[in-house]
């Protein structure tokens, strides 16, 4: 399984963003993680099933942000509504193989810079 996310950048506090998460071979779930120099790496938002309804999202960013899957473009993509200067960090995509397993596939990550 491959993946790559794409869809960072600067954007001023309150505004938006698009990550996606472009995913090739089998895979069941994708969560989307960042990472701050220094901190260790959150889980920002996952599907907890194949279909993406049943999806999980931080406290931190519970309202702002939404997780979703294009299907027919094997895309996942993490809207980010109403930044702020804590979102600021590498955004990464990771899959599982396998319903409750373990995040196995990772993406490169992409760089979001919220400036306030």
């Amino acid at each position: 399984v491959q993946l790559q996310a794409s869809g960072g950048g600067l954007v001023q506090a309150g505004g938006s963003l698009k990550l996606s998460c472009a995913a090739s071979g089998r895979f069941v779930t994708v969560g989307w993680f960042r990472q701050v120099p220094g901190k260790e790496r959150e889980i920002v938002a996952e599907e907890m099933n194949w279909s993406g309804t049943s999806t999980y999202y931080a406290a931190s960013v519970k309202g702002r942000f939404a997780i979703s899957r294009d299907s027919t473009k094997n895309t996942v993509y993490l809207q980010m509504n109403s930044l702020k200067p804590e979102d600021t960090a590498v955004y990464y995509c990771a899959a599982r193989r396998e319903l409750g397993g373990n995040y196995i596939y990772w993406g490169q990550g992409t760089l979001v810079t919220v400036s306030s």
